[in-house]
C-alpha cells in the first residue's frame, strides 16, 4: 500500500453519515444526479440492485457511497486490473480510504493492504473476479466486515457480450457465502436480453433495477463513407480536435500500429494499444494517455473499459464495430465530463463484407452465430439509417426519443431513393455468372461489369458478352459500391468462400422478379462536420480575462499531478477548473462552493489554487 491518506474520519464523524452529507463532503457535489439517490438508498438499506447507467452517468457513486455509510468495507469486483492503481489514487484523494488486491502486487504491499482491511481501516477494496475463485481471498473476506459487494463491468457476464469473462459466473455464489451483504452489479450497457443474462447469471433477478436514460446528448454521432479513412481521420483532428485527447479504435493489430505510426509522422502525438505489445509498453502508453495532455490512443477493442479520463474529446472507428452495445460502449468513451464531443466512425463495402465473412468463420454454433449476425445487422441498420442517429441507437436500448438535431443526419439530413433497378442490376449480374456460368466474383468485378469497363480480368473470362455488361453507367463506381453495401447490409447478397465473392440469398428472389422495392441511403458527398470547430467550441464561452487564469489553472494541476504521480483530472476536472476561473474566488470557503471540490481536495489544493490565482 501507499501512504496512507486522510481518512474520511476527519472528514466526516464516528457515527453512520447520511449519503447526501457523504456526497457533499467527500465528493463536493451538492445533489444526486438522475436515479443515483434511489440506488444509493436502496443499497445502504441493505438492498440488492441491477443498475444501468452510461458511462458518465455516476455509477461509480452508487457504491461508493454506500461503502462509506455502511459499516464495514465496499469490496468492488472489477476487471481493470491496470487501473486499479489510478482508480484507488483518485478515491484517496478524496479522503476516502482505498486498497485494492491484485496481481501486480508485491508481498508486502498485499500483506499492507490485508491488514488494512481486517483492521477496518479501508472504505472500498477492489478485487479482480479470479481472486474470489482463490481460497485465500474467501477466508480473508470472511475474517473481516463486508460492506456490500460491487459488480463492476456486469456486462463481463453475459455469454455473448462483447467482454465475456468466465470468472464473473462465479460471483452468483457470493449470495449463498454472505446472504446478508448487499451486492450491486453495474453496466453501461445492456440491451433487454443482456439484462436478463445479467440478472439471471449473478441472482439478481429479484434486485431492484434501475435503468437511466441511455442518451448522450453531449456527443455529436456522425458516420462518414469511408475514403481513405487515415486522411479522413487526420482531417478530423486537424480542423476539428487539434491539441485534443481521443481514442482512435481500429479492428488488426496491424492496423493499429500502422495508423499511430501515420499520425506520428503527421505530428500528432498518437500511441498504439493491442494485446500483441508487450505488458510493459501497454501499461506505459496507457499511462502517458491518461496522465499527459492531447495524446491520442490507438488501440483495438482491448483497451478502454473503465478509462475514466474526462476529457477525452473524440472516439473514432476506422473499422466497423460488431454490435451496436460495442459501438456504444466505446463511444461513450468521450465527453465523459459532459461537454461536447464527437463519435465519428468511417464505414465501407469492405466493412461489411469483412464482418459477415468473419461470422461465417467463427467458432460456435448456428445460435451463436446467428446472435452474432443479428449484432451486425443492428449496427448496419445504424449507419444505413436516414433517421436520427441517436433516435435509432436509443431504440435499440429500448428507450424512445425525438430527433436529437445533433447527428449528422438530422444535421444534414441524407436522401432515400428508390434503388430496386440498381439492386436488380447487380443481382442478375451475380445470378448470371454462377448460373450461366459457374462463377463467383467479388465487389470490384461486378461493380467493372455493369458500368462496362473492359479491364484485363474481363477479357479473360469473355464477361463483356454478358448481357448485363454495361447495363449501369448512369451511376458512378463510389455510388455502385453503395449499392453493393446496401444489398449486403439488408440481406439481399452474401458473403461466400474464402475470396469473398458474392452469392444471391434467400430474399433476392422478391427483387429480381420485382416483388419487393428496395430503398437505399444516398451517401452525402461531403462528409457532416460539426456545426463549429469542434463540438467543444459549443461549451461555454470563459468571461473576458479568465482565459489565461484557466491556463494557469491546468499549468498548476499538471505539474501537481506530475508530482504526485497521478493523473492530472485526479487533482481537477476541467469543468471544475473553468468554474474556478471564471468565478476568481478569494478565500477557502469561497472556493469550497464550487462543485466537484470536497473538503477533502479543499484542505489539500486550496491553498495552491489561491495561489495560482493571484500570480501574475
Amino acid at each position: 500500500m501507499t501512504d496512507p491518506a486522510p481518512t474520511i474520519g476527519s472528514v466526516l464523524s464516528d457515527t453512520a453519515p447520511a449519503p447526501l452529507d457523504v456526497l457533499r463532503r467527500v465528493f463536493g457535489y451538492e445533489a444526486f444526479r438522475g436515479p443515483q439517490q434511489e440506488v444509493v438508498e436502496h443499497v445502504c438499506a441493505g438492498g440488492d440492485a441491477l443498475v444501468l447507467m452510461p458511462t458518465g452517468g455516476g455509477k461509480s457513486l452508487c457504491y461508493q457511497v454506500p461503502s462509506i455509510v455502511r459499516p464495514g468495507t465496499g469490496v468492488v469486483v472489477s476487471p481493470l486490473i491496470a487501473l486499479m492503481q489510478d482508480q484507488v489514487d483518485a478515491l484517496r484523494n478524496l479522503g476516502v480510504r482505498a486498497g485494492f488486491l491484485n496481481s501486480t502486487q508485491n508481498p508486502d504491499e498485499r500483506r499492507d493492504t490485508e491488514r488494512a482491511y481486517l483492521d477496518g481501516e479501508l472504505d472500498l477494496l477492489y478485487l479482480a473476479p479470479e481472486r474470489l475463485r482463490v481460497p485465500s481471498t474467501l477466508s480473508l473476506l470472511g475474517r473481516g466486515t463486508i460492506a456490500l459487494f460491487a459488480i463492476d463491468e456486469a456486462h463481463c457476464v453475459a455469454q455473448w457480450g462483447h467482454d465475456f469473462r468466465p470468472d464473473y459466473l462465479a460471483l452468483s455464489d457470493l449470495h449463498e457465502r454472505w446472504p446478508d451483504v448487499p451486492r450491486i452489479a453495474l453496466t453501461a450497457t445492456a440491451t433487454e436480453h443482456t439484462h436478463t443474462e445479467i440478472a439471471q447469471r449473478l441472482n439478481l433477478v429479484d434486485a431492484k433495477h434501475v435503468v437511466a436514460s441511455f442518451d448522450r446528448p453531449n456527443i455529436q454521432y456522425r458516420i462518414a463513407p469511408k475514403n481513405e479513412p487515415r486522411k479522413q481521420l487526420l482531417d478530423l483532428l486537424r480542423t476539428e480536435h487539434p491539441g485534443d485527447a481521443g481514442i482512435v479504435y481500429c479492428l488488426s493489430r496491424k492496423s493499429v500500429e500502422q495508423t499511430a505510426e501515420f499520425l506520428v509522422a503527421q505530428g500528432i502525438p498518437a500511441l498504439p494499444y493491442h494485446a500483441g505489445l508487450d505488458a510493459a509498453v501497454r501499461a506505459q502508453n496507457q499511462s502517458r494517455f491518461l496522465r499527459e495532455e492531447g495524446v491520442v490512443m490507438v488501440a483495438t477493442i482491448a483497451f478502454g473499459m473503465g478509462i475514466d479520463k474526462p476529457d477525452v474529446r473524440f472516439v473514432a472507428h476506422l473499422d466497423l464495430p460488431k454490435s451496436v452495445e460495442g459501438y456504444y460502449q466505446e463511444t461513450g468513451r468521450a465527453g465523459r465530463d459532459g461537454l461536447p464531443s464527437t463519435a465519428w466512425l468511417a464505414y465501407g463495402l469492405a466493412d461489411v463484407v469483412q464482418q459477415r465473412k468473419m461470422i461465417d468463420e467463427s467458432e460456435g454454433d448456428r445460435a451463436h452465430k446467428q446472435r452474432l449476425g443479428q449484432h451486425l445487422d443492428a449496427m448496419l441498420a445504424l449507419c444505413e439509417t436516414v433517421e436520427c442517429r441517436r433516435v435509432r441507437l436509443l431504440d435499440y436500448f429500448g428507450q424512445r426519443s425525438e430527433a436529437c438535431g445533433n447527428c449528422d443526419t438530422c444535421l444534414t439530413p441524407p436522401e432515400s431513393w428508390d434503388g430496386t433497378v440498381p439492386a436488380q442490376k447487380i443481382l442478375s449480374t451475380v445470378w448470371r455468372l454462377k448460373n450461366e456460368r459457374n462463377q463467383s466474383f467479388g465487389a470490384g468485378h461486378l461493380i467493372d461489369i455493369v458500368t462496362g469497363k473492359r479491364t484485363a480480368k474481363i477479357e479473360q473470362f469473355a464477361h463483356d458478352e454478358l448481357t448485363v455488361f454495361g447495363v449501369g453507367t448512369d451511376l458512378s463506381e463510389p455510388e455502385w459500391r453503395a449499392v453493393v453495401r446496401q444489398l449486403l447490409a439488408q440481406g439481399l447478397l452474401a458473403v461466400q468462400g474464402a475470396y469473398q465473392t458474392f452469392a444471391l440469398t434467400e430474399a433476392s428472389g422478391e427483387v429480381l422478379r420485382g416483388d419487393r422495392e428496395v430503398r437505399m441511403r444516398r451517401d452525402p458527398v461531403k462528409a457532416t462536420r460539426s456545426r463549429s470547430r469542434s463540438a467543444r467550441a459549443d461549451a461555454p464561452a470563459l468571461p473576458a480575462g479568465a482565459a489565461p487564469v484557466f491556463e494557469r489553472l491546468r499549468a498548476w494541476r499538471g505539474a501537481t499531478a506530475k508530482e504526485q504521480g497521478v493523473p492530472a483530472y485526479v487533482i481537477f476536472h476541467d469543468a471544475v477548473l473553468r468554474e474556478i476561473a471564471t468565478r476568481a474566488p478569494s478565500t477557502l470557503g469561497e472556493l469550497g462552493t464550487i462543485s466537484g471540490i470536497g473538503e477533502n481536495k479543499l484542505a489539500k489544493y486550496g491553498q495552491g489554487v489561491l495561489d495560482t490565482l493571484t500570480a501574475e
